[in-house]
């Protein structure tokens, strides 16, 4: 099983609204990023998290973005908690998709609850601090090399692809005037471009001096040992010590993410079912355009209570069981039964791996022929 975390555009206004009414954890966990914001100069999180009159998405970006940022890492954080904690999942390996990387580095234990909150903040401090030129993203509706063809085609050596999402859709980004002729280039073959609302040109070059002060910044903060394996789609690797963590934080505002190429690697170790730990969904469906034979839960897609929280998480423990992902010294961790299998019951799984047996003459399942090792590593009981 595999927690992601997505970026800037998984906010929704009062997104826990009705999730707070019956779950403590939101309230508890809000209380801890609430004091923390408001030392931090910030406002408070769970105005944008429970309060129906909450700002929209681009009011935000145009007005309080920093708002933005601690409302996004406080929705993800109370979801992982109560993913985690509530419901006793156990995810194998944790992605973090742009933003999302810093969620993800606090979820696995690297940092604390708090001090996730402060690395958010110091990123922020450190766009203020050095001000990059203004900028924009693209996002085009093809594949990733097809996209960097264009560009070498058109020698626009400003503009630089910003994320791989999946096969079909991939974010270019750099300054406002080359960014125009490339989208102009792009619908002229039929490459569907949609300009996102973003200030400023994010995984460019054109952020090195905001990088190499967000660095400084998260330094005075001491990473912790990981509690969950930890993927990087920027670095494309594990995050297991602590020049790992370094690298990710220096990385994170300059160098692309290649999303598409970690959901592949991470789907051919064993993953099989994907959760999203934020609001909308729409790593889900990227997941789903890049490995469809996988199940993919987005249990924030609206607003949900607490019950339907679990009636969406319903079967995903057991279907974890079917995970086995590479641990960080490079070995397997086993899992029952091996292999990446969708979510199925137990006489399903059996199914599909003898499908002689699917049948009997009388057109009932046929499993008293299946020895008894076979009914009992299965957990089939033989008929009466």
């Amino acid at each position: 099983m595999l927690s992601c975390f997505r970026g800037r555009g998984a906010y929704l206004p009062a997104v826990l609204a009705r999730l707070a009414l019956d779950e403590p954890l939101v309230e508890e966990t809000l209380h801890r990023l609430d004091a923390t914001a408001v030392r931090l100069g910030r406002g408070a999180p769970s105005r944008l998290l429970l309060d129906e009159r909450a700002p929209t998405l681009s009011e935000l970006v145009d007005e309080a973005p920093a708002d933005l940022h601690t409302a996004l890492f406080a929705a993800e954080m109370v979801l992982f908690r109560i993913l985690t904690e509530r419901h006793g999942m156990l995810p194998d390996v944790l992605l973090g998709h742009s933003f999302g990387e810093l969620v993800a580095l606090t979820a696995a234990g690297v940092y604390g609850l708090e001090e996730g909150m402060e690395l958010v903040a110091a990123r922020d401090e450190a766009f203020a601090a050095c001000p990059p030129e203004r900028g924009g993203m693209l996002a085009l509706e093809t594949s990733a090399s097809r996209a960097e063809g264009l560009l070498v085609g058109l020698g626009e050596w400003e503009v630089a692809l910003a994320a791989d999402n999946s096969p079909r859709q991939c974010v270019v980004s750099g300054p406002a005037e080359p960014l125009g002729r490339v989208r102009r280039a792009a619908e002229a073959i039929g490459v569907r471009a949609t300009a996102l609302r973003v200030p400023y040109a994010f995984h460019h070059r054109v952020l090195a001096a905001v990088a190499g002060d967000f660095t400084r910044r998260a330094a005075s903060l001491r990473p912790g040992a990981t509690r969950h394996l930890l993927h990087s789609a920027i670095l494309g690797r594990q995050v297991d010590d602590t020049d790992a963590v370094a690298d990710l934080v220096a990385a994170h505002l300059v160098r692309p993410t290649r999303f598409t190429s970690a959901v592949r690697l991470l789907h051919a170790q064993g993953v099989g079912v994907f959760v999203e730990c934020g609001p909308r969904g729409v790593l889900s469906d990227l997941v789903m355009a890049t490995v469809p034979d996988v199940r993919v839960v987005a249990p924030l897609r609206r607003r949900v209570s607490g019950l339907e929280l679990a009636d969406a998480l319903s079967g995903l423990t057991k279907a974890a069981t079917a995970s086995a992902v590479t641990g960080a010294g490079g070995a397997p961790r086993q899992r029952a039964p091996p292999g990446p299998f969708p979510v199925r019951t137990p006489a399903a799984r059996l199914r599909m791996l003898h499908p002689e047996r699917r049948r009997s003459r009388t057109g009932g399942p046929s499993w008293p022929r299946c020895g008894p090792c076979t009914r009992r590593r299965w957990g089939i009981r033989p008929r009466s």
